[in-house]
């Protein structure tokens, strides 16, 4: 891509964070829509040799794209009635869902928790042409005040047992009465079924499954669709 066709703002933003990574675009294609990622080009300058399925703790999640962002991605644009809706992003890192559901149509808020993430998302909507984006800070422990969403969003942000009840906090705080979370962890995250079967009490949840071989090995990505208890079964999206 070239850096001059960016927004002197997202230019800056650029120029600032090349000062301290290597970085590249990815460009994902969604149909008709293609949207462009900034990201760091060499992982090791970050994550080293750590395992992402070892110590959670230790790992950066933001730095990837991961496969269930990507599969995320593909989910939302086809969600039905996306003009116009709104919808929320949690632990967005990179934020390919997010720009894949505002390119589909949504009204769309990113959110992650560090300025270093919001920056390389901002970087990322303005590449990507998208305008019906906003980027906020969202700590699950301190949540700011933000309006109802129709739709929440996440992958890989089942990490930490810890952050699950903040997080069924978020999903009460943040969600529509009638509105619809959207989850896709990798089938190893051994995290997710912990953390549904918590759900499980106040969300009717229903699961797919996406099995495709990626360079030579077999990747399962599981995506999950919780509706409040009661809402209707099925939802509003």
């Amino acid at each position: 891509m070239d850096i001059r066709t960016l927004p002197e703002r997202e230019r800056q933003i650029y120029n600032r964070l090349r000062q301290k990574y290597s970085l590249t675009f990815d460009s994902l294609k969604l149909g008709d829509t293609t949207i462009r990622l900034l990201k760091v080009a060499d992982l090791g300058e970050i994550i080293g040799d750590r395992d992402p399925f070892a110590d959670v703790t230790q790992f950066p999640f933001w730095v990837k794209l991961w496969d269930a962002a990507i599969i995320l991605s593909y989910v939302l644009t086809r969600v039905p009635g996306r003009e116009g809706r709104t919808l929320l992003e949690l632990g967005a890192g990179l934020g390919a869902p997010g720009l894949a559901a505002a390119a589909s149509g949504f009204d769309v808020t990113i959110s992650d928790y560090e300025e270093i993430i919001r920056d390389f998302q901002q970087v990322s909507a303005a590449a990507s042409g998208l305008h019906n984006v906003k980027l906020t800070l969202l700590d699950w422990l301190d949540p700011p005040q933000l309006p109802a969403f129709d739709v929440l969003a996440g992958a890989e942000i089942l990490f930490r047992e810890e952050f699950f009840a903040p997080l069924l906090r978020v999903f009460a705080t943040y969600l529509k009465p009638d509105g619809v979370v959207y989850l896709a962890h990798d089938a190893r995250r051994q995290s997710l079924p912990k953390f549904l079967k918590l759900a499980e009490k106040e969300y009717d949840i229903g699961v797919a499954r996406q099995n495709y071989i990626k360079d030579g090995s077999p990747v399962s990505i599981i995506v999950n669709r919780l509706v409040r208890k009661g809402a209707g079964k099925e939802g509003n999206a």
